[in-house]
């Protein structure tokens, strides 16, 4: 990582603030659903992913998924599929 990347992490359960206080700073905090907590926030190099890492392993969440954050939306180039028929007649 040369450059700060936004990372979204997935956890299991609603987590209290007690818990995620020393990621307040670098991370907003939602709640999709009532068992599922999402952190989203810049995160500067490894390191400081490793620190986050070990701070949510530290207080016993169950990590769902750590994933860097896509700021654009990813348009699929779709192709129409052709079953075998044609268009010639």
């Amino acid at each position: 990582m040369n450059e700060p990347t936004t990372y979204e992490i997935v956890i299991r359960g609603r987590a209290s603030a007690r818990f995620l206080r020393p990621l307040l700073d670098d991370f907003s905090v939602d709640h999709p659903s009532d068992d599922v907590t999402r952190l989203t926030g810049e995160v500067r190099d490894g390191a400081h992913l490793h620190g986050v890492v070990a701070h949510l392993t530290s207080v016993s969440v169950e990590l769902i998924s750590i994933a860097p954050s896509s700021t654009t939306p990813v348009v699929a180039d779709l192709q129409p599929i052709n079953n075998g028929t044609s268009n010639n007649s």
